[in-house]
C-alpha cells in the first residue's frame, strides 16, 4: 500500500523497492563483468610463464572463451528463467562461474585455465538479471533502472584497472580467480535474501512466442546494433591482448600498467557525458553513434602509427575510452527503444549474446593475427571492423523521430 501511495505521489521516480531491486542486481551483473576485467591487465603477461602460454593464439582465446561459453548460453538462461523463475537460475549461473573460477585458479597450464574461464562464461546470468530487472521496475523508470547496469560496469572496469595489478602483485593472477570466485559466492544470499521478489510475468501463448522471436531476431534496426555491440566488445578485447605486452616491453611494470589505464577510462566517463546529452535533447542518438564510431576508426588506424611511448599509448586508449564508453552508454538504450514492448527481455537476450560472442571473437582473432603477424596487424583489423560497422550503421534510424513521425500520420 505504501509503495503504490509512493508511486502515486512521484510517478516519475523509482520506489525504495525498485531502487533496491536494480541496484542488488546492477551489482551482481558487475561481479559477472569482474571475472574478465580484472584478469584483462594482467593476464598475457602472466600466460608467459605457463606451459603454453607463449602461444599468443592460446593467450587471446583463454580471454575470449569466457564470451563464447556465455554468448551461446544467454539465451538458454533467459528462456529457463522464464520457465522456473530468475533467482533459482541465477543462484545456479553463480555457482557454475564461481566453479570456473576455482577451475582457473589451480590451473598449472594454458589449456586448463582456458576451461576454467570456459566454465565462467557457462553462468550466463546477464539475460536473466537484466530480465529480473525489467520484471522488478514500471515501464517508466526501466532507462533508469538499466542505467544503474551501465554504471556498474564501467566503474567495475574502472575499479579492476587499480586493483587488478596490485592485487596479482600480492597474490598472481590464480588469487585473482579465487577472488573472483569467493566474490560470486558472496553475491548467492543478496540474490536469495536482499533481492525483492519480482510479481511472475504473464505467460505468453506458443504462437505469440513464436512470432515474436522472429519478429526480434531479425528485425533490421536490432540487427544493425547487435552487430555494433559485438563489434565494440570484439575490439575491446583485441586490444588488451597486445597492449599490456606493449607497455611492459617498455619498461612499465603490471603493477603500474594502471597508470595508463585509469586516467583514460575517467577521461572518457567525464567527456561522454556532454555528447550524450546533446543526442538526447536533439534526438540525435543514432547521428552521436555513427561519430563516435568514425572516431573509433581513425583511433585505430593512429595505433598502427603511435605506439613508440607510454605516452602516445595513453593518449590513444583516452581516445578510445571516450568513443567506447558513449557507445556502451548508448547502444542498450537504442535497444530498448527499438524493441517490441512485449519482447524486450528476449531482446536483451540477443544483444548480451553477441556481446559476449564479440568478446570471444575479438581474443581469438585478436590472439591470431599478434601471432602470425604483428600487434599493429590487431589495429589495422579493427579499424576495418569499424569502417564496417560504420556503414551497417548509416542505415539505422532514429527511434524518437520515428515516433514522432508515425504520431502525426
Amino acid at each position: 500500500m505504501s509503495q503504490e501511495q509512493e508511486i502515486d505521489v512521484q510517478p516519475g521516480k523509482m520506489t525504495r523497492t525498485e531502487i533496491k531491486a536494480s541496484a542488488s542486481l546492477a551489482g551482481i551483473f558487475a561481479l559477472r563483468m569482474l571475472g574478465l576485467f580484472l584478469i584483462l591487465p594482467v593476464f598475457a603477461v602472466y600466460a608467459h610463464k605457463i606451459p603454453g602460454g607463449d602461444d599468443e593464439f592460446l593467450v587471446g582465446l583463454t580471454l575470449g572463451i569466457y564470451g563464447l561459453t556465455q554468448g551461446l548460453l544467454q539465451i538458454p538462461f533467459g528462456v529457463a528463467s522464464d520457465r522456473w523463475g530468475r533467482k533459482p537460475v541465477i543462484v545456479v549461473g553463480l555457482l557454475i562461474f564461481a566453479a570456473g573460477s576455482f577451475l582457473a585458479a589451480v590451473a598449472d597450464q594454458i589449456g586448463l585455465v582456458m576451461l576454467g574461464r570456459a566454465l565462467q562464461g557457462a553462468g550466463a546470468i546477464s539475460a536473466a538479471v537484466t530480465a529480473m530487472i525489467s520484471d522488478s521496475v514500471r515501464e517508466r523508470v526501466i532507462t533508469k533502472a538499466m542505467a544503474m547496469v551501465g554504471a556498474s560496469i564501467g566503474l567495475t572496469f574502472a575499479l579492476s584497472l587499480v586493483i587488478a595489478p596490485p592485487l596479482n602483485e600480492l597474490f598472481g593472477v590464480p588469487g585473482l580467480f579465487v577472488i573472483t570466485g569467493l566474490l560470486a559466492l558472496s553475491a548467492l544470499p543478496v540474490i536469495l535474501y536482499v533481492v525483492p521478489n519480482p510479481p511472475a510475468p504473464a505467460a505468453a501463448s506458443a504462437e505469440k512466442h513464436a512470432s515474436r522471436w522472429q519478429d526480434v531476431a531479425f528485425d533490421p534496426e536490432l540487427l544493425r546494433l547487435n552487430f555494433g555491440i559485438f563489434s565494440l566488445h570484439a575490439v575491446l578485447t583485441a586490444i588488451f591482448v597486445v597492449v599490456p605486452g606493449r607497455l611492459e616491453s617498455m619498461d612499465l611494470p603490471v603493477l603500474h600498467h594502471w597508470y595508463v589505464y585509469l586516467p583514460a577510462v575517467l577521461f572518457g566517463f567525464a567527456l561522454m557525458v556532454a555528447p550524450i546529452r546533446w543526442a538526447e535533447r536533439t534526438q540525435n542518438v543514432t547521428t552521436l553513434v555513427r561519430r563516435a564510431i568514425i572516431l573509433m576508426t581513425v583511433t585505430f588506424g593512429l595505433f598502427t602509427y603511435l605506439m613508440h611511448s607510454i605516452w602516445e599509448i595513453a593518449f590513444l586508449l583516452a581516445l578510445f575510452f571516450t568513443c567506447f564508453n558513449v557507445l556502451e552508454a548508448t547502444l542498450p538504450g537504442l535497444i530498448s527503444r527499438f524493441s517490441p514492448r512485449e519482447s524486450k527481455g528476449l531482446a536483451l537476450g540477443i544483444y548480451n549474446t553477441t556481446q559476449n560472442i564479440g568478446l570471444f571473437a575479438g581474443g581469438a582473432v585478436g590472439g591470431w593475427l599478434a601471432k602470425h603477424f604483428c600487434a599493429e596487424t590487431v589495429f589495422v583489423a579493427a579499424a576495418l571492423l569499424m569502417i564496417l560497422w560504420y556503414f551497417i550503421a548509416r542505415g539505422q534510424s532514429e527511434p524518437g523521430r520515428k515516433k514522432s513521425t508515425d504520431a502525426t500520420q
